[in-house]
C-alpha cells in the first residue's frame, strides 16, 4: 500500500545528503528575508517534522486516536537551527529519516489503517501520515537542492 512512498523515501535518504554537503555554510545560513527561513532552517524544519512524525508513527499503533500536532515556527525558532553547523543538521536529518524509514517499513499492514490527529479537524490513517510525510519532505528538499 505504501511501498512506493517507502522506496522514494529510501531514495531520498541515499541521494540528498551528498547534495546538501555541497552547499557552502554561507549559502546554508543565508536568509532571503528576515521573515523567511534559511536553508538551515528549512532542513531544521524537516528534522522537527521527523521528530513529530516519529511520535505519530509509533503512538498511532497503540494509542486510541492520539492527537499529535506542533507549532512549526516555534519549533524552528527554539531549536536554533540557524546557529547549528550545516553538517550537524545534514547528519541529523539523514539519521532521523533512516530511523523513521526503518520504523515505517516494519509497521504491520493492519496497523496502517489506525488513525490519529495531525493538525486537521479529522483523524487520518497511519498510511496517510507516512505518504504525506514523504510528500512534505520532497516539497522542502526541492527548496534546498535539485534532484530527480
Amino acid at each position: 500500500m505504501i511501498a512506493a512512498s517507502l522506496d522514494r523515501w529510501e531514495h531520498l535518504c541515499n541521494i540528498i545528503p551528498p547534495l546538501l554537503k555541497n552547499i557552502s555554510e554561507e549559502d546554508f545560513t543565508f536568509k532571503p528575508l528576515p521573515t523567511k527561513w534559511s536553508k538551515k532552517e528549512i532542513l531544521g524544519h524537516l528534522i522537527d517534522s521527523a521528530a513529530n512524525n516519529h511520535q505519530r508513527f509509533v503512538r498511532v499503533q497503540f494509542e486510541e486516536t492520539p492527537r499529535i500536532t506542533y507549532h512549526q515556527n516555534e519549533w524552528n525558532r527554539y531549536s536554533y537551527h540557524q546557529l547549528q553547523p550545516a553538517r550537524q543538521l545534514i547528519d541529523s536529518w539523514e539519521g532521523f529519516n533512516r530511523l523513521l524509514l526503518g520504523i515505517a517499513r516494519h509497521i504491520p499492514e493492519d496497523a496502517l489503517q489506525r488513525r490519529g490527529y495531525a493538525g486537521g479537524p479529522e483523524p487520518v490513517t497511519l498510511a496517510f501520515l507516512i505518504e504525506d510525510y514523504v510528500v512534505h519532505l520532497e516539497h522542502h528538499l526541492r527548496q534546498l537542492v535539485a534532484y530527480s
